[in-house]
């Protein structure tokens, strides 16, 4: 069996990471953010803790998968579920490059995204970033525990998928 949790701060690279390893692996993936937020024909809306510990549950039946997202208190689950926890700690300078290319693209219908490409998201993305540097010693203390099956990478770049 294979259970993967992909973990990263925004633009560490997870999506990429998790499409190429999917692939490679013929193991399923799935975004985090699609499970908090939830797509339907009325719009998008955030699920409760519960609800997405429920599709989580779902999704786990199946025995094999690969989630990536950020860290967040609703999903604290997969890190004990997962067989291999990957955290994606790319420089910081490469993140913020990666946030204002990401949004370019959007602007211009290069990229596509889930949410509104605006200067309020924009900001969000450089908060995030902010915030999870401030707070790094706190999830470096979580991922501690998790030891024995975390694989930390600085860059999926040089990773060979084919």
């Amino acid at each position: 069996m294979k259970k993967i949790l992909i973990i990263g701060i925004v633009a560490s690279g997870k999506t990429t990471l998790a499409k190429h390893l999917s692939k490679k692996i013929n193991v399923p993936w799935f975004e985090l953010d699609s499970i908090v937020h939830h797509q339907t024909s009325m719009g998008r809306y955030k699920r409760t803790a519960e609800e997405q510990i429920d599709v989580l549950m779902e999704i786990d039946k199946n025995g094999t998968w690969i989630f990536e997202g950020t860290d967040r208190e609703s999903y604290q689950c997969l890190y004990q579920m997962a067989d291999t926890i990957i955290f994606l700690d790319t420089p910081l300078w490469k993140r913020r490059v990666r946030i204002l290319t990401r949004f370019l693209k959007q602007k211009l219908g290069i990229e596509k995204c889930h949410y509104k490409p605006d200067l309020m998201i924009l900001k969000m993305m450089y908060k995030w970033t902010r915030d999870f540097e401030q707070s790094r010693r706190s999830f470096e203390t979580k991922l501690e525990l998790y030891n024995e099956k975390l694989i930390r990478l600085s860059d999926n770049s040089n990773l060979n998928f084919h």
